[in-house]
């Protein structure tokens, strides 16, 4: 059984149409697993049920061989899982420290030594820690969320669109970032518009379309599918 399992999972937002249908997604430790489909497919809303923001009216959740279902998203958080939208992911009348600071909201322990790590892994805001997030262009601001969220020592680390609206260059710095953060065993769940450089770096990817499960392999296997290249990868 996957580190993390969302499992069947058919649900929506209110009382509105399900989005999702017998949806599984998992992801070991230490694994990148990412989430493709075109628009409206359903890949953020997968990560928002995985991480309770809606409710899901079959299947479940479970983290390390615990139900965690029905769980807030506050006590996933406390759970182990880090959680990175897409938009309005730091507070930007703060300085760069103080939103890592934030990240740690959950902690009683001296979190300094997380902190070191973040600026190792991130060495751009070490050199900007007294500014603020606002001032930040696009892909610093997006180190700042993914430090945030590395703040909580989280052993499953979920991004949203990590590389929405950043340059080719900025983009692959991220990655090389988040391959590095898989690589100390923290699980890493991901929905990309960029399929093709994020299945690159995927050891498992999910296809979706309306919803559903259309293609489950690793990143490699997908990238290299006639089908998927065709429909979903532009040939």
């Amino acid at each position: 059984m996957s580190y993390l399992i969302g499992e069947n999972m058919t649900g929506g937002y209110g009382k509105g149409a399900d989005i999702l249908h017998d949806c599984t997604i998992g992801v070991e430790k230490g694994e990148i697993a990412v989430i493709v489909g075109p628009n409206g497919a359903g890949k953020s809303t997968a990560m928002k049920a995985i991480f309770g923001m809606l409710n899901l009216r079959k299947g479940a959740v479970r983290l390390d061989g615990q139900d965690i279902t029905h769980m807030s998203p506050q006590d996933k958080v406390r759970a182990g899982m880090g959680f990175v939208p897409q938009n309005h992911n730091v507070f930007t009348g703060m300085t760069v420290q103080e939103n890592l600071e934030m990240g740690a909201y959950i902690r009683d322990d001296d979190f300094s030594g997380t902190m070191e790590q973040v600026f190792e892994l991130f060495p751009i805001l070490k050199e900007k820690r007294r500014q603020a997030a606002g001032e930040l262009s696009g892909g610093q601001r997006q180190q700042v969320a993914v430090g945030r969220a590395l703040m909580t020592s989280p052993k499953l680390l979920m991004l949203d669109e990590p590389t929405a609206g950043v340059s080719p260059i900025v983009m692959d710095e991220l990655f090389d970032r988040i391959i590095e953060v898989a690589r100390t065993g923290i699980a890493i769940l991901m929905v990309e518009q960029n399929a093709r450089q994020a299945l690159n770096i995927a050891d498992k990817g999910y296809v979706l379309v309306q919803g559903r499960n259309r293609f489950t392999d690793t990143g490699a296997a997908l990238l290299a599918n006639p089908e998927v290249r065709k429909s979903f990868l532009g040939g």
